[in-house]
This record gives C-alpha cells, structure tokens and sequence, in this order.
C-alpha cells in the first residue's frame, strides 16, 4: 500500500504536523486500520480511496480510535493526491458522509472547505485547570459535535508556556476527546494563538490542528467581529493557517511538504 508521510500546514520540513497518507486499493477492516494508525504513531492516519472521477472516501486514525474530522490529514491527504494525478480539486467524503471539498488556491496553498459548529457554555473542575496550568480564564465552551472543551485565556505568551500534567489532565474529565485553549494574539501577523491537548483521543498535544476552526472561527469571529483570521498554534513544531468564515462553511487554508514515500506491507 502506497503510504506518504507530509508535514502540514507548514512550507518547511520537520515543521508543522505530520501525517501519514495510506492510498487503499481495497476495502481494509477496521481494526486493519488502527493497527497501522497505532504502528506509525502519528496524530492521525489518513486512508483514502478513490470512488470516481475526483470524489474519494477518508477516514482518519489516531493511535487510539477513529475520528470524523481532521484538518492537517484532509490537507495531507489532498497535497499528495494533486501530486500524483495532476487534477485541482477533490471531494472527500468521511465515515459520516459529511463532504470535505479541497482545491488548489491562486497562491499555492490548499483551500479545504469544513463544516461550521457551534459551542455552548459548558464549567469545567478546577483540576482540569489545574493540571493545564491554568489560574485564570477569560470564556469556556464546548463544541458538542467534536466533543471539546474550548477554554480562552488572556495571554498568547502564557499559552506557549503551559506545561500540563497530561496525567491528570485525564482523570480531570471524562468522555470528551481534547482540551483546546486559546488567545488573542499580541502579535500583529496573527488574530488567535492556540493549543490542543488531547490526550483523552490521541497525543498529548496535537502539533497543528485543522479540524478545531470548525468551531474556533466563528468563536473568535463573534469576539472579534471579522470573518477572516491569521492563526498560530503555539506548539513546539509550531504551525501557521489562514481561515475564512460563511454561514454555512469554514474555509482553510493552508501549505504541506512531503517528506516521505513509501510502501506498507499490510498482509491482508
């Protein structure tokens, strides 16, 4: 099997996100699958295979289990696929046949469309700030589609600090798959910074995620009154997208490298 691994949502090597890119000729089980998300250890596995003319199924694994959405594997998985076939635009359809549309941008980049999700008020114990390192917020939602807690703080530079206690992190709350925790930007190239911890689902942090300005977006749109934003997750591979706002769509935009290719000997 065809298997590709691409930095996202970066223009340099080593940076941004990985994720691996596995092109299936045949349907794989499931359990196929996760043991080759688990093997490689990446946040997320992509499987992709093509339907018809330009339309491709995708499912996304992180080490652990399954999920419906994932930004940096969705763009992984359209650069790799613009490189090999020569065409411009994809839709890919996930396991709960919500249609990802990707396209090659003007600039180079690649443009994903997703789906907008709202968040509701939501109080969190104080050993889930606690184990983040948190003594002070600002605003605290949850996304119920994605299953995560948004947490705003009031200061970009203590979120690159934060040093959570992953441990506890976990036993602080149950049945929901990350913490994401964010901040408006002092510094004028950017609008929001952010984190996302996850734990519960996959890594402990995710170096760079897409899938979040499902919800992030409008989050920051409604405190910020504008329907475009530069955004920077304050990671330690650090990473970079820009996103745009409609009613009933986020658009994504960003960059990947490639950075491997090979095969994966599946036996099945």
């Amino acid at each position: 099997m065809k298997t590709f691994f691409v930095d996202s949502f970066t223009d340099q090597k080593f940076k941004g996100n990985p994720a691996a890119v596995c092109l299936t000729e045949t349907e794989l089980s499931n359990t196929t699958m996760q043991n080759i998300a688990t093997e490689i250890g990446f946040s997320e596995t992509a499987f992709i295979k093509k339907i018809n003319g330009n339309i491709y199924s995708i499912r996304f694994f992180t080490p652990k289990k399954e999920v419906p959405l994932c930004g940096h594997a969705t763009l992984a998985s359209s650069k790799i696929i613009f490189d090999t076939t020569g065409i411009d635009a994809i839709t890919f359809i996930n396991y709960e046949d919500v249609e990802l549309k990707t396209r090659k941008g003007d600039d180079g980049k690649i443009v994903m469309q997703f789906p907008v999700y709202d968040t509701e008020e939501i109080e969190v114990p104080k050993a889930m700030l606690d184990a983040l390192g948190i003594t002070a917020t600002v605003n605290i939602r949850f996304s119920p589609k994605n299953k995560i807690i948004l947490i705003e703080i009031n200061d970009a530079d203590m979120l690159a600090k934060l040093s959570p206690d992953f441990a506890a992190l976990v036993n602080s709350y149950n049945d929901i798959n990350g913490v994401l925790v964010t901040a408006r930007s002092s510094n004028a190239n950017f609008d929001f910074h952010y984190r996302y911890f996850w734990p519960w689902a996959g890594s402990n942090e995710d170096p760079v995620t897409g899938g979040i300005q499902t919800f992030l977006t409008k989050y920051w749109a409604g405190k910020l009154n504008k329907n475009e934003f530069k955004a920077f997750q304050s990671s330690l591979r650090t990473g970079m997208m820009s996103t745009e706002l409609f009613p009933d769509k986020v658009l994504i935009y960003g960059e990947a490298v490639t950075v491997l290719e090979g095969e994966f000997n599946i036996g099945e």
